[in-house]
């Protein structure tokens, strides 16, 4: 039984390991793999009046077919600043503004640029392997200093780093299907 003064500790590890899976799926989507995604977009800002503001605010995104996004502003007047923001983002995409609307075609991926995003999306991975272990590191250092400031005894120390380990082997387990499955989709032509 680990002692509540442990579980706090334990439970604090979970919800930033937690947080480190969510920001991998958020990096996720923002790498385009074959057909059209709304959330391609997500990261976009745009200098509308002065202040950058999230494209999304301005304009509803939608995918109406497999290699095309549209950018329907709610105000026309941002057609060009949203246009320019997309230009720069560095996706690689040519929104084509006719006034009224923003089309964008999604290109077909080349075999050398897929290799690059699943190149890229292991970095990504990797990154958040290394922070989820250092979350395990500061639990265990954690762990230890409040079993001996509190007396507890050292079972009770053992029992929760391996604990801690179990939830990082969770975690880092979901960062490979993650991975995984994301790779395959990137590759499928």
């Amino acid at each position: 039984m680990i002692p509540p003064e442990l579980q706090s500790i334990l439970e604090e590890t979970k919800k930033q390991m937690d947080e480190a899976i969510r920001y991998y799926k958020k990096e996720l989507s923002h790498v385009r793999a074959g057909k059209a995604q709304p959330a391609l977009l997500d990261g976009i800002k745009v200098d509308y009046y002065g202040s950058m503001t999230p494209l999304n605010q301005l304009a509803n995104v939608s995918a109406p077919e497999a290699r095309l996004l549209t950018v329907q502003p709610f105000d026309k007047s941002a057609l060009e600043d949203i246009e320019k923001a997309i230009m720069s983002a560095g996706l690689g995409l040519n929104p084509n503004n006719d006034g009224n609307i923003i089309r964008i075609p999604l290109p077909i991926l080349s075999e050398e640029r897929r290799k690059e995003l699943v190149k890229r999306i292991k970095e990504i991975a990797e990154d958040t392997r290394i922070s989820i272990r250092n979350y395990r590191r500061d639990a265990n250092e954690e762990i230890k200093k409040t079993v001996e400031q509190e007396s507890l005894p050292e079972d009770s120390k053992y029992e929760a780093e391996e604990e801690v380990q179990a939830i990082t082997d969770k975690h880092t387990d979901t960062v490979s299907t993650l991975l995984a499955k994301k790779e395959e989709e990137i590759m499928t032509v």
